[in-house]
């Protein structure tokens, strides 16, 4: 065995021979008739990891900012005991690929009485990428990443594993690969800005799929006999997931100020607007209800924030990448003899 894993049992079309497949290799050679073989299937998933930039310093480093945040009760910082430090590599699902975006529908135009919905048609193109966490990690709190920019090496299982603790994948690449079809569906729709929507689409050209393990620092500490868990990118030294104990004054500032401010917008604002609306204009209802609702959405923010405030939790959130999309007249025949081309290359 050597520095990568491999996986054997496998035959040799040609001449039946045993082949040792290395992990994540697409491409082998039969080491008796030299025949060359494609790896298909969940065993040839190109699995990949992302190198670890951060030091244990660092990340304790990030760790401290963390627990500066002025959401948090301010003797956290003070009274917080770190434990548990170590380095782990989670893995997770990838899809990169072209995807071509189909969507058929109604847009609003114009305004007053003379606003209608006409027919549109959008085509969105793009090249989207897509991962999810390949194993069951709740406790860590990270369910996506950021692998723009990131260097991707050859997995090495024995170098992981030398160098922290190392997650295996629970489900499928089958399963993965339909999440992110799934994904990209709902970012074409997104990005069409189509109002009513009739039909859809979406093909992903040449799609590629692998396993990306990514480093990440976990450090578990202990306040007044409570324990929290942050989590640091290995390869950043961003922040990814982190608890604590909530600021209790600040909760409090966050209830009476957002309550004032709901209240203000919502009656004072909202019926003042409601009194001088111009009752012979369609839309003159638009702005007292949107100020109503924009009050009571301030206060409900202030209430969540106090009855839950007890624990901060952040979680970073990553956003989905940018794309071109245009306005296309073709027919929908025109539409569906591209697609069948197109399928001939995935």
């Amino acid at each position: 065995m050597s520095e990568k894993e491999a996986l054997t049992g496998l035959n040799c079309p040609r001449c039946g021979g045993i082949v040792t497949i290395p992990e994540g290799q697409a491409i082998v050679i039969c080491p008796y008739c030299q025949q060359r073989s494609v790896v298909r299937g969940e065993n040839g998933v190109r699995r990949y990891q992302v190198p670890n930039r951060i030091d244990r310093e660092s990340a304790e480093k990030a760790f401290r900012q963390f627990l500066g945040n002025w959401a948090i009760a301010g003797s956290v910082k003070r009274e917080a005991q770190l434990g548990e430090v170590f380095l782990m590599h989670l893995p997770f699902w990838a899809t990169w690929g072209r995807v071509l975006g189909w969507v058929f529908g109604e847009e609003y135009q114009g305004s007053g009485k003379n606003r209608r919905l006409v027919p549109k048609e959008k085509k969105v193109m793009q090249d989207m990428s897509w991962n999810g966490v390949a194993c069951d990690v709740g406790e860590f709190g990270v369910s996506q990443i950021n692998l723009e920019g990131r260097s991707l090496e050859p997995f090495n299982s024995q170098a992981l594993h030398s160098s922290g603790m190392v997650f295996e994948p629970t489900g499928s690449s089958a399963q993965a690969l339909e999440q992110s079809r799934t994904v990209f569906e709902n970012q074409v729709v997104s990005k069409s800005g189509i109002d009513r929507i009739s039909q859809t689409a979406v093909r992903i050209v040449r799609p590629r799929q692998g396993l990306v393990y990514y480093p990440m620092w976990v450090m578990r500490y202990t306040y007044r006999k409570r324990s929290f868990q942050v989590v640091v990118d290995g390869h950043s030294g961003e922040l990814l997931y982190g608890k604590a104990p909530g600021n209790v004054f600040y909760r409090s500032a966050v209830l009476v100020g957002g309550m004032a401010a709901g209240a203000f917008v919502s009656v004072d604002l909202g019926g003042s607007s409601l009194m001088l609306m111009n009752s012979d204009s369609d839309n003159a209802w638009v702005v007292p209800v949107a100020l109503f609702i924009g009050g009571l959405a301030m206060m409900y923010f202030a209430f969540r924030t106090y009855r839950y405030g007890e624990h901060y939790e952040y979680k970073r959130k990553f956003a989905a990448p940018g794309g071109s999309i245009m306005a296309i007249p073709d027919s929908a025949r025109e539409i569906g003899a591209i697609i069948k081309q197109l399928e001939r290359f995935q």
